[in-house]
């Protein structure tokens, strides 16, 4: 029984990942004078991209025909609520200022009109699956400094230039007509008709490149060169580093192994190079190691889901709107790497000699989806608050509290009793010693705060121009589609924080410190941090978001992809130390 309900969950998330948004028409071909889908999805203030709402939770026109679309997963999670819209644009079939209704607002919809003027709203919606958006009305400032002074005026004619080529849509763009206004600065009733124009011209744009106009914008050569830039920016960083790691390893090394090689008397300085004489505790295991292996585990998944993440990315499977797609592959390929989580953390807590592996197997479970589901909680309610589609419904939340129960839990359970029967135990080259050894006094700069701030910050620096337009992208309306060079900078990432993480190490067993598990683990992750620190940067300086819903969600979810960050860094930063620490023990004779 429960076999097949696992098979059952697994196939509707499998339908989930391979549906995209369809119109109603799903070849896309259409005969003179058919319906081709209209849908309106939502407004919102132009700078705050998650402060979005229905379409018709504004006062436009309301024709009763109204029908809500069915979504999918990721295009709920997206904020999507898309719904038939009032205008009809049957294929090649021209339109000239067709009314679409006539209504008098009342002073209560004319106050809500001009809010949403006054905060820059703009409309989304989708004809054949093709993105339009528009502003709903504008403020005229000019000559006047004082803002009461400001007139407020709302659009009410729409002219759509749709472009087709023999029986498909190839392009659709809405423009205003700026002189088709209607006043809104005083408080009284105002009788308002709606209008919209649609013409059609042929173009010889084949169907299979009518999306390329949406990805050619972050392709064009001024954009490259900015990335190129910070690719060779970030190359030469990693060379730079590279050189000098290699002098250590190469210089430094050969010098400490040819002088442990000779008799003891001659190898009795220990002020140059001590991290010989602490081999009795190099590989004493860490405090807190349930919590340390499962910061392992889920650090491990998390890189395995940004793998397969870029792995689709590259495919194209992320192309522009393909609305929800990146959300649905997040929530199925988390549910479905859970068990590497389980069988990372429990296989190496058993390696550090725990017993109590169930309490590491919840904690590994909680240390990620914990703090996610608490922010996700709070922002959620924030959103109900404000009456936003980023609010999920109550269906979509138990569809993701059934993958957890049905998919994750079970995988990670499977994982981690995987991991208990690995039998495998820990490959230390040298024996460690009942008591441990003193830590020497060390400068304030040898202590973990001034480390992990060094170590942040090379990573950081190979990144921070690629996460501009992330950002952008992310908390903004610029698209984003160069991923091989995106995966070029996360390549990057990796061998910078590795090298770095195992220079520090290096540094820290030469001071005789022999406690270097955390250290590196939070040396790899510190990049995160400073992710974290540019977030304040960039709202501040580089944005106009405002208001607290926007505020809270900018700051709250970029925390937990922060902490993500700091988790998958952390396991690459401990693991690269684990490999240098066992060779260069492995190289010489302890007693």
């Amino acid at each position: 029984m429960g076999r097949s309900r696992l098979a059952l969950v697994l196939a509707i998330l499998i339908s989930l990942h391979g549906t995209h948004v369809r119109s109603d028409a799903s070849d896309h071909r259409y005969k003179e004078g058919d319906a081709v889908p209209l849908y309106a999805n939502k407004v919102g203030p132009f700078h705050n991209p998650s402060e979005t709402y229905r379409y018709f939770d504004l006062p436009f026109c309301v024709t009763g025909k109204e029908r809500e679309k069915t979504e999918a997963l990721g295009e709920v999670l997206n904020g999507d609520r898309l719904v038939s819209a009032p205008y009809e644009l049957n294929f090649k079939t021209e339109k000239d200022s067709k009314v679409v209704c006539t209504r008098k607002l009342t002073k209560e919809q004319v106050a809500q009109f001009r809010e949403a003027v006054k905060k820059d709203y703009y409309f989304q919606m989708y004809y054949d699956d093709l993105p339009i958006w528009g502003f709903i009305g504008t403020v005229d400032k000019e000559g006047k400094t004082d803002p009461s002074e400001y007139k407020y005026f709302l659009y009410k004619h729409i002219q759509f230039d749709i472009l087709y080529n023999k029986d498909r849509v190839i392009e659709i763009s809405a423009r205003i007509d700026p002189h088709s206004v209607v006043d809104l600065t005083e408080d009284k009733d105002v009788d308002v008709e709606f209008m919209y124009t649609a013409k059609w011209k042929e173009t010889d744009t084949p169907f299979e490149k009518r999306m390329d106009k949406y990805s050619q914008s972050s392709s064009l050569p001024h954009h490259l060169e900015i990335h190129w830039f910070s690719i060779i920016n970030s190359c030469v960083t990693v060379l730079l580093l590279t050189g000098f790691l290699a002098t250590i390893l190469m210089r430094v090394l050969k010098n400490d192994f040819m002088k442990y090689a000779q008799d003891e008397e001659a190898a009795d300085d220990q002020e140059e190079t001590g991290w010989k004489y602490i081999h009795g505790d190099v590989f004493r295991f860490p405090k807190h190691k349930s919590l340390f292996a499962a910061a392992l585990g889920s650090g491990t998944q998390l890189f395995t889901l940004t793998i397969f993440i870029f792995m689709l990315a590259l495919v194209g499977v992320f192309y522009p709107y393909n609305r929800g797609a990146l959300f649905t592959a997040l929530v199925v390929i988390y549910a479905l790497t859970s068990g590497i989580a389980g069988y990372i953390a429990t296989s190496f807590y058993i390696q550090l000699e725990g017993v109590n592996w169930v309490r590491n197997l919840l904690l590994t479970g909680c240390l990620f989806c914990g703090p996610l589901f608490l922010m996700f909680c709070f922002l959620n309610t924030v959103a109900i608050a404000y009456s936003a589609t980023a609010a999920l419904p109550f269906g979509t939340i138990l569809v993701i509290v059934l993958i957890w129960t049905l998919v994750t839990s079970p995988l990670l359970v499977l994982g981690g009793i995987a991991g208990k029967n690995s039998k495998a135990e820990f490959q230390a080259p040298v024996r460690t010693t009942k008591y441990p050894r003193e830590i020497p006094p060390l400068p304030w700069y040898r202590s973990t705060l001034p480390q992990m701030a060094m170590a942040g910050f090379l990573p950081f620096s190979a990144i921070y121009i690629e996460l501009y337009y992330i950002f952008a992208s992310v908390w903004g309306h610029r698209i984003y589609t160069i991923y091989s060079i995106l995966f070029i900078v996360f390549i990057i990432l990796l061998i910078v924080t590795a090298f770095i993480t195992v220079a520090l190490t290096y540094f820290q067993l030469a001071a005789e410190d022999h406690e270097w598990w955390w250290r590196s683990f939070l040396c790899g992750g510190s990049t995160g941090l400073f992710i974290y620190g540019y977030c304040l940067y960039y709202y501040y300086a580089r944005s106009d978001m405002s208001g607290f819903m926007q505020t809270s969600f900018f700051f709250g979810y970029m925390a937990c992809i922060c902490y993500g960050f700091f988790l998958m860094l952390g396991s690459v930063g401990f693991r690269a130390s684990l490999l240098f620490v066992r060779h260069i023990y492995r190289s010489i004779k302890c007693e």
